[in-house]
């Protein structure tokens, strides 16, 4: 059937079926359950679905394999029966084909993204990507599909390794399609133009756009992908338009007459596949044969368009000047200070210490994001309080944990208004050990793909989709390292990926011992190539280092300190000595240190910071 495939694509329109989730969950199956289950437990329901598309006409049925991978079936425990699950889905497809008595009819296997974003904008690497998408093309391969048909994806890096892993282990002939939002961009930015293009160069043998919204964008993308690519063979899937909620049920508003009316248009902009996504039936479908077959009343369907974005054009002449600590850092030895934003709305302490701390010769404040997940005044506000009231600069601790893609960008606007533009990008801590266990606590982007995102987007004056924001931002970006780490492959890794993101500093986790510090420079292979504000977390009796020492990932105090604690008449004070003595180490190397006094003890840094700042002459 492959030839078959090829040989019809050439030679006329295919109408394709339309959606599955729609007509599955029309049938009174939950959301809430792995629709792709149901290829085991109710093979008659799914068969009935693709006997219902190929009485209405379709030349192509795509199956029940949409979520088939063991990546979107791990969170259902169906991980590991994924490739059962896929080959389940390919054979029902073949047995209702046979059962309906329309053998000409092909079998698309149908693949969706796996629901984790790659690296660097996910924490999925691309190696296990490709092993993933791997099993599941073998199993569909295998069972006998006609076709492979790649829907909804919104990043073309994961389209294309999809692609190339298929085509690393088949001749299957490839649909691949992508997602496009109203204003025909998918959500990462890509245009119609540049997705066109790079299909074509990886020779798929038809692409372009489904899902998406309603016939009329989608008429938009077909013409655009056309005039980029004319040699390249179009698929146009589109949804019943805008969907609508009511009575906990999703309704579709385009009738099957206005979804015919536009069989004419996309053919006529170049697409060669048709068919439905979300919200479109058999009857749809049905309709859509009729055109196909010429036989339809034209209704004239509501004109395609372009939506113009009225934003202001980037002004990068506008962008603020450098922060102070930016133009500080690496000129002289500075010290920032961590404090967390109050438990209630009233900041009176949080000012009075931070003002305090300025006296004492400190350079910042590090303003932390509801630390150990326990709740906290928003840190924006704290931070905004302290640079406006006092004048004194912040670094904004700023965790991915619990954040989405668009709320992540709003948050960070949102600060570079206040005028707070020094970051500490970190992960955050687990809702799970605060004080509310049961909070949202997923992320869409880790710290390294959110450091590359504002570099190389805001700071460029675009959103992570490519869409202008008007002037661009001036943000001055932190990421962590741990000179501790137990696997120091992978933390060098990682902050391999933070750098090349454009990270412009690195906080690192409190250090105790010198050591530590020149093992990893060794590792590295020698100095780190941004300046190192170098953690120190005063110590203040011996069951504070202990439980450092064993219950804290990446701590390590050195027996001598420990015992000096447990010998010393004034722990304390010998804590203060002790930080001293490490301060004297860091300023040979680091750029500046970053206090984490214990315990609210923030007379500390002054007790610690009393004549050292001076020491050296800076």
């Amino acid at each position: 059937m492959t030839t078959d495939f090829r040989t019809r694509l050439e030679s006329g329109l295919l109408l394709c079926d339309g959606a599955m989730g729609t007509e599955i969950y029309a049938r009174g199956f939950s959301f809430d359950q792995s629709i792709e289950e149901l290829n085991l437990t109710q093979p008659d329901a799914i068969k009935g679905i693709h006997r219902a598309y190929l009485s209405a006409g379709a030349d192509v049925i795509e199956t029940n394999t949409f979520g088939a991978n063991r990546i979107r079936q791990e969170s259902f425990g169906l991980a590991d029966q994924a490739a059962a699950l896929a080959a389940a889905g390919v054979r029902l497809a073949l047995e209702a084909r046979a059962e309906a008595g329309k053998p000409q009819a092909l079998v698309g296997a149908s693949l969706g993204p796996l629901g984790r974003p790659l690296t660097p904008y996910g924490n999925l690497s691309h190696e296990s990507a490709a092993a993933t998408y791997q099993e599941v093309i073998a199993a569909v391969a295998a069972a006998g599909a006609d076709l492979l048909v790649f829907e909804t994806f919104n990043d073309l890096a994961e389209l294309t390794l999809a692609v190339r892993s298929a085509r690393s282990l088949c001749d299957l002939p490839i649909v691949a399609h992508m997602t496009f939002n109203e204003d025909g961009r998918t959500e990462l930015g890509h245009t119609p133009e540049g997705v066109a293009l790079a299909l074509a160069e990886l020779g798929v043998d038809a692409a372009g756009a489904n899902c998406s919204v309603g016939p009329a964008v989608v008429l938009n993308v077909i013409e655009r992908m056309h005039q980029a690519a004319p040699e390249l063979a179009l698929s146009a899937l589109p949804n019943a338009g805008f969907p609508s909620r009511s009575g906990g049920r999703l309704f579709y508003p385009s009738t099957p007459e206005y979804f015919a009316s536009y069989v004419e248009r996309l053919a006529a902009a170049g697409a060669q596949i048709v068919g439905g996504c979300c919200g479109t039936t058999a009857a749809h479908i049905a309709a859509m044969r009729g055109a196909v077959d010429g036989g339809a009343r034209r209704v004239d369907p509501i004109a395609s368009f372009e939506i113009e974005l009225d934003l202001p054009a980037t002004r990068p002449e506008t962008r603020p000047a450098a922060t102070a600590l930016a133009q500080q850092l690496g000129q002289t030895f500075i010290a920032t200070v961590e404090m967390s934003p109050p438990r209630g709305y009233t900041p009176t302490r949080l000012l009075d210490q931070a003002q305090a701390l300025r006296q004492a010769g400190v350079t910042a404040i590090n303003i932390t994001d509801s630390p150990r997940a326990r709740m906290r005044m928003s840190p924006w506000a704290a931070a905004f309080l302290v640079q406006s009231r006092l004048g004194m600069e912040t670094i904004l601790h700023f965790p991915t944990r619990g954040r989405n893609l668009l709320r992540v960008q709003g948050d960070l606007l949102a600060a570079h208004a206040l005028n707070i533009r020094n970051l500490f990008i970190v992960m955050g801590d687990p809702t799970a050990i605060g004080d509310f266990p049961d909070a949202y606590d997923t992320y869409d982007i880790p710290p390294s793909g959110l450091v590359q995102l504002i570099k190389q987007h805001l700071n460029q004056g675009v959103d992570q989709a490519g869409q202008p924001i008007g002037a661009a931002t001036n943000f001055f970006v932190g990421a962590a390292v741990n000179f501790g780490a137990e696997d120091l492959a992978r933390e060098s890794k990682v902050l391999e990926r933070k750098l090349a993101g454009g990270a412009d500093f690195l906080l690192s986790q409190p250090i105790y011992d010198p050591e530590v510090v020149t093992r990893f420079l060794a590792h590295w292979g020698g100095p780190l190539p941004v300046p190192v504000i170098a953690g120190l977390l005063p110590l203040v009796s011996v069951r504070h280092a202990e439980f450092l020492h064993h219950e804290v990932p990446g701590i390590l105090i050195p027996d001598r300190l420990r015992q000096r604690l447990q010998h010393a008449a004034d722990p304390e004070q010998e804590g203060v000595v002790i930080a001293r003595e490490l301060l004297a180490f860091l300023r040979d190397w680091a750029a500046g240190v970053y206090f984490m006094p214990p315990f609210g003890r923030f007379h500390l840094v002054g007790d610690i910071l009393q004549g050292s700042l001076t020491a050296g002459g800076d």
